[in-house]
């Protein structure tokens, strides 16, 4: 195993865990990779918590093979949503991470039609714009292929009834995109319960101290 590899598996474990005692994944919801050559990802195992995941729990898959996602050779299965990866890093050669996480309050507002606003400065600096796909059964090509195609142009992006994934070219910057849109979601119940249906961050005010 290299250094990098051993290295990315690390930061994924830590995002991991730290998602979990967030409550953006419940259990073995969700699953997280990184690119570790032009042509190759580790994307975590089938039926792993996040809270418990481990090194051994990573299995590394190729993007050249439209149909990989078979076990390792130790017998780990890769995630039933390799694929929501695979399709994600094909369509964004730049792409060095993908986090695909279950935020509750994103999810929800999405699902009922609902825009997750950005209204504050992290939100507008760390999100750009979110994209959202309607619902597709998981480990779908249509899931996979869909979120896929909006991620041609967001960074983040909201499946209806599921989940998200957000993408970047480093695992940290992902994982900041995922609890901004998890914030700005929240943001968004709080200003509707507050009875304001319009206040965005400005459009030109998104320059980062």
């Amino acid at each position: 195993m290299s250094v990098k590899r051993d290295e990315l598996i690390r930061q994924l474990i830590e995002v991991g865990r730290d998602a979990a005692g967030r409550g953006l994944v419940l259990a073995s919801a969700g699953n997280i990779s990184a690119r570790v050559a032009d042509d190759r990802f580790v994307v975590s195992a089938s039926g792993v918590w996040f809270d418990r995941l481990t090194p051994e729990d990573f299995v590394e898959l190729t993007l050249d093979d439209a149909e990989t996602g078979a076990p390792s050779a130790d017998g780990v299965k890769p995630s039933s949503e390799w694929k929501l990866h695979h399709r994600a890093y094909r369509a964004r050669p730049d792409v060095e991470c993908v986090l695909h996480l279950h935020p509750r309050t994103a999810v929800v507002l999405a699902s009922m039609g609902r825009e997750v606003r950005r209204i504050t400065l992290d939100h507008a600096y760390y999100l750009g714009s979110i994209g959202v796909t309607p619902f597709f059964h998981n480990g779908t090509d249509e899931l996979a292929d869909s979120a896929a195609e909006q991620l041609r142009e967001h960074d983040c992006v909201i499946m209806r009834h599921h989940g998200c994934s957000v993408v970047a070219d480093t695992i940290d910057m992902a994982y900041r995109r995922a609890l901004n849109l998890e914030d700005a979601a929240q943001a968004t119940v709080l200003a509707l319960q507050l009875g304001d249906t319009e206040t965005v961050f400005p459009e030109d005010g998104a320059q980062h101290a």
